[in-house]
């Protein structure tokens, strides 16, 4: 859907995106932990309007690089 902005469930292009707020409290990143310092990964998220499918994304580079060297 980010790409194409066409949803790969019902084939609408009602996309809308939705901004992760690091400073809402259940936000909708991903946290990483190092040497005691709490870092989040901000996810953006890409909803349907019709059907409700959503995606999750992690769109920075500097996101993608620190989950791999946290989790991979």
């Amino acid at each position: 859907m980010k790409n194409t902005k066409i949803c790969p469930k019902c084939n609408s292009q009602n996309i809308v995106r939705v901004p992760d707020n690091a400073h809402r409290y259940l936000a909708n990143s991903i946290c990483i932990t190092r040497l005691a310092i709490v870092k989040r990964v901000p996810v953006a998220r890409y909803i349907c309007c019709e059907c409700g499918y959503v995606e999750n994304w992690v769109e920075t580079q500097d996101g993608r690089g620190e989950l791999k060297r946290t989790f991979g």
